[in-house]
């Protein structure tokens, strides 16, 4: 009979994304990881089959509770363009609020892992898409509901959008103030006016 895990998983991937998220992977060992969870090493490979492994756990935790919420709250209670808004408006004050300034994971992910793991790159990329398939649902609706220009190319201004993005949390890091922020997103979002 297989033995019952002997600690709180939840919390074990809670404190995994925070030492990840505070070192990076390269820089995080297993026995950071074993010691941060509060479980043995080998505990930590049979649970969660090693440090890589882990990493793609604790991602896939990290999307869950930050965009993919941040993406579904507000696309219910938004119209498309201030769906948009309201996202790089949140994004700002949540950097204001990271005393650490450990900026984003995903952001520190695809400048930490991706260029030198292609695997791990795919998987940062696709958490990445989704951000930007965000944006351009939205411009989409927001042209169809005359909020946006009719001749704005709704993918070229979702990808500009995922660069502002990784711009502004990337800045974020060296601590910029609010208006900086705020000077890297108004001409994004300036591209999304109402038509004249």
């Amino acid at each position: 009979m297989a033995r019952l895990r002997e600690f709180d998983e939840d919390r074990a991937l809670d404190a995994a994304v925070d030492c990840f998220w505070n070192r990076g992977y390269e820089a995080t060992s297993v026995r950071d990881l074993a010691r941060e969870m509060g479980i043995g090493g080998a505990s930590l490979y049979n649970a969660f089959g090693g440090k890589r492994a882990l990493f793609e756990r604790v991602l896939e935790r990290y999307a869950n509770r930050s965009t993919r919420e941040r993406i579904a709250r507000l696309e219910a209670g938004h119209r498309p363009r201030e769906a948009i808004r309201a996202f790089l408006a949140e994004v700002i004050d949540r950097s204001l609020k990271d005393r650490d300034c450990k900026g984003c994971l995903l952001v520190n992910s695809a400048l930490d892992v991706a260029p030198h793991d292609a695997e791990l790159g795919r998987v940062v990329t696709g958490y990445l898409e989704e951000i930007r398939a965000f944006f351009r649902r939205n411009i989409e609706a927001a042209i169809e509901a005359g909020e946006t220009p009719r001749g704005t190319d709704a993918e070229a201004l979702s990808i500009h959008l995922l660069g502002v993005l990784m711009g502004m949390r990337v800045l974020s890091r060296t601590g910029a103030r609010r208006r900086t922020l705020e000077a890297v997103v108004q001409p994004a979002l300036d591209l999304l006016g109402r038509p004249h």
